[in-house]
C-alpha cells in the first residue's frame, strides 16, 4: 500500500466536487448534489471555510477523501471532528486506503485536543459498518438526527 493522504487545496476543488458525485452515486442520492465548484471554494477554501478536506493518493492518483468540520461538545466541554463524507473510489475499496484516511483525521483529532470523531451512515450500509465497527467505532443508541433544509430555515427565518 502506497498511500498519499494531504490536505486538499482549492486547486482540488474539482476532484473533490468529482468524489462529491461518487459517494452520492454510491449512496442512490445524486439527484441531491447541488455542489458547485464556487460553493466548495466559498466553503472550504476562502477565508470564513467551515470544512476541511484531506485528499487519499495511491501514488500520482487521487483515489478517495474525507471532508470534515468541527463542532463542539458542552459535555465534554471540548471540540469534535463531524466527519461528513469518507470516500474511496471503488477500484481502489480493500487495499486499506480508507482506515489510512480515517487514521489520517483521528490523528488531526488528537493534535487539535478534541473530545470526539463522529460521523453518521446510512442504515443499509453494511459495508461502513462493519468497516467503522472493526476500528471500534460504535452507534448512538437512542439518538436519531434531525434536519432542517434549506427551505424551512427560510421559512422559519423569518
Amino acid at each position: 500500500m502506497s498511500v498519499i493522504i494531504r490536505f486538499a487545496t482549492v486547486e482540488d476543488t474539482d476532484l473533490i466536487l468529482r468524489f462529491i458525485h461518487g459517494i452520492a452515486a454510491y449512496e442512490k442520492l445524486s439527484h441531491l448534489v447541488e455542489a458547485t465548484p464556487e460553493k466548495i471554494k466559498k466553503h472550504l477554501f476562502e477565508e470564513k471555510a467551515v470544512s476541511e478536506c484531506l485528499l487519499a493518493f495511491e501514488d500520482e492518483t487521487a483515489i478517495g477523501f474525507a471532508l470534515f468540520f468541527h463542532n463542539f461538545s458542552t459535555f465534554v466541554s471540548k471540540p469534535g471532528i463531524y466527519l461528513e463524507d469518507l470516500f474511496i473510489d471503488p477500484a481502489y475499496r480493500a487495499k486499506g486506503y480508507g482506515k489510512a484516511l480515517l487514521i489520517s483525521l483521528i490523528k488531526i483529532a488528537k493534535q487539535r485536543e478534541c473530545g470526539r470523531v463522529e460521523w453518521s451512515v446510512l442504515n443499509w450500509n453494511t459495508p461502513a459498518i462493519e468497516f467503522y465497527e472493526s476500528l471500534g467505532a460504535v452507534p448512538m443508541e437512542g439518538w436519531t438526527v434531525y434536519r432542517l433544509d434549506e427551505k424551512k430555515i427560510a421559512e422559519l427565518s423569518i
